[in-house]
């Protein structure tokens, strides 16, 4: 199975080298165009390539992982989603250097305003809350298993990111509809950036 990617950062391939490590294909997608991903794709090896935003964003499951102040232009004339699944991956940062500064978002969640520029997409939120570099440590720390969140409002993709979750080794902990969960975990939220762990 194909997963696409929107964008090819840090989060991005965090996940993909996780989800080939589990035998998943991963596509690669940034808006500097395919080529620009050579080495990245060459890093993560067998399992992963490069491809054209619209291509990747064509695929049945599609992690969306750029800064926040690209994700209207990464979401814009793509196909119609007709019911794809888009991880939403993002924070709503304006500004992450030197220091980290939310949006103002009028408290809409934003998923919604994700969902708003994805329209027909399934959204579910999940791999946003926790820190890339603790995710990257791996999902075990002394007697505990590190937790990642999920919220979506369709079950079957929900159900699909847990199971991805598990197979990474972490637990997925849902956290109901995307507005309510989306909140809970987005930048700003209560469970946002916590290094959590359910004890074994």
């Amino acid at each position: 199975m194909k997963i696409g990617t929107i964008g090819a950062g840090e989060v991005a391939l965090a996940f993909a080298r996780e989800a080939i490590a589990q035998g998943y294909e991963v596509v690669l997608s940034s808006r500097r165009g395919p080529e620009a991903l050579a080495a990245k794709v060459a890093q993560l090896g067998k399992g992963a390539s490069a491809a054209p935003v619209a291509d990747a964003a064509s695929l049945d499951y599609v992690l969306l992982a750029v800064p926040w102040n690209n994700v209207e232009e990464a979401l814009s004339g793509l196909p119609a989603w007709n019911g794809r699944v888009l991880i939403d991956a993002t924070n709503p940062f304006t500004q992450v250097s030197p220091k980290l500064i939310l949006a103002d978002l009028k408290g809409v969640g934003a998923s919604e305003i994700v969902a708003g520029f994805a329209k027909g997409a399934r959204i579910v939120k999940a791999f946003n809350s926790i820190v890339t570099v603790r995710f990257s440590e791996g999902p075990i720390k002394g007697n505990g298993r590190r937790v990642i969140f999920v919220s979506g409002d369709h079950q079957e993709p929900k159900a699909f990111v847990k199971d991805l979750i598990k197979k990474f080794g972490f637990v997925a902990i849902d956290l109901g509809g995307l507005v309510a969960g989306g909140h809970m975990q987005q930048a700003g939220g209560p469970l946002a950036g916590l290094d959590l762990f359910v004890a074994e």
